[in-house]
């Protein structure tokens, strides 16, 4: 009984330590994307089995790409102050094993997403591939322009959830996936200025290191601006109801609001209060797709 005790407690702590490595908060949010570009086009929904599938399946595909990034970036973690503590710069997993579970995570995802539709499958592989190769093996340590990559990637699961339900690449799934490429920008870019000795310190280019901050607030608000528009845009082409469609206009103008706000009186608190609202900005978004149409 204490032995068998012993091993669901290994089994549970060892549960936790791959928790924080597939970064459930991020991974959450891909996969709410994935459910509302599906949902954008098949509303009310014909199948729930399709819809668990359209989750499962990018959960595990996410899931397996996030612990593959954390195992090339286990160095870098390891020099940073606000990673110092994640399992892989603490030894608590083994880099080994890591890479064996974020293989077969990635695997089963992909599979399981090629089985949905070989287009769908295609996406969401794409996305896996731009996030683990292009973005954090060949990039990340190269230019601070390496987040174009990582925001073609963070925009395939909202594309790919929309072309499963269309069967197609629509302009609609496009528009979707640009307001998500233009939004990580702005997302990433506000951590870089709060994180900035840390990334220095692990050697990463970041705008605000490389460029200063003058320069990294103007392209946080280009891409604000590109995401605000491609996001309207979309909900406009959904003929998203016209009280949700407001609603969405409002969450892009308090987001644009505070962009500007940020580069005429530029802080420490108001960065960090514009990436807060950038991510409620799109965990809003979402829920307006979902509910709006």
């Amino acid at each position: 009984m204490q032995q068998g005790k012993q091993v669901l407690e290994r089994i549970i702590k060892k549960f936790g330590f791959y928790w924080k490595l597939i970064k459930s908060l991020q991974t959450g949010l891909l996969v709410l994307t994935d459910l509302a570009g599906y949902i954008s086009a098949r509303c009310p929904m014909d199948s729930w089995r399709t819809l668990l599938g359209v989750a499962g399946s990018l959960f595990l595909a996410v899931s397996g790409s996030t612990i593959l990034n954390m195992v090339l970036d286990r160095d870098m973690d390891a020099k940073m102050e606000r990673t110092a503590g994640r399992p892989l710069p603490k030894k608590l997993v083994t880099p080994s094993e890591a890479r064996a579970v974020g293989l077969i995570l990635g695997a089963a995802g992909v599979g399981w997403s090629l089985y949905l539709a070989p287009l769908y499958g295609a996406v969401v592989l794409a996305g896996l591939i731009f996030d683990v190769l292009v973005y954090t093996h060949w990039l990340k340590r190269r230019t601070p322009w390496s987040i174009i990559w990582v925001g073609i990637s963070g925009g395939m699961p909202i594309l790919a959830g929309r072309d499963l339900a269309e069967g197609r690449i629509d302009f609609v799934g496009i528009l979707l996936a640009l307001a998500v490429l233009f939004w990580i920008p702005t997302h990433i870019l506000t951590f870089g200025i709060k994180y900035a000795q840390d990334y220095h310190s692990a050697g990463v280019p970041v705008f605000a290191n490389t460029d200063g901050l003058s320069k990294t607030r103007l392209i946080i608000a280009i891409s604000t601006i590109g995401t605000v528009a491609a996001m309207i845009l979309a909900a406009y082409q959904m003929e998203m109801v016209i009280g949700f469609w407001r609603t969405q206009i409002i969450l892009g103008a308090l987001l644009l609001t505070l962009t500007i706000t940020s580069i005429l009186r530029p802080s420490a608190k108001l960065n960090f209060g514009l990436f807060k609202m950038a991510s409620l900005y799109m965990l809003g978004s979402m829920g307006l797709i979902i509910f709006g149409l």
